[in-house]
């Protein structure tokens, strides 16, 4: 049976693209929710928020950089419900493991070939 994670992300963001390809290929079944076309309620994103902090919020992201000094004082609850495409990605939640990105640590702690 295979392993199931949840993943949330961007349908087109080539990360996320990668993430579940790779992810596919180890035997990981995933529930993926595009953020922007499946939003999160403000309960949803706090759980998140609740889970990862401050770090869900990419602010190296195009969507940071054109927001205002006014918007970015919000909480991350905030930010994330005005402005999904601000999600950290691919944020997964596989069994207790809460990881986020997809970076060499995240693969290695889902089986993944880095």
């Amino acid at each position: 049976m295979p392993k199931t994670l949840k993943m949330y992300g961007l349908d087109h963001c080539s990360t996320c693209q990668k993430a579940r390809d790779a992810l596919s290929g180890a035997g990981w079944r995933i529930e993926f929710r595009d953020v922007k076309t499946q939003p999160l309620t403000t309960d949803e994103w706090a759980a998140l928020s609740g889970e990862f902090g401050e770090k869900l919020v990419n602010r190296a992201s195009l969507t940071w950089r054109a927001m205002s000094e006014e918007e970015r004082a919000g909480t991350p609850v905030q930010m994330l419900s005005a402005k999904p495409s601000l999600i950290k990605r691919p944020a997964i939640a596989a069994g207790d493991q809460r990881l986020l990105g997809w970076t060499a640590n995240v693969k290695r702690a889902l089986g993944v070939p880095a």
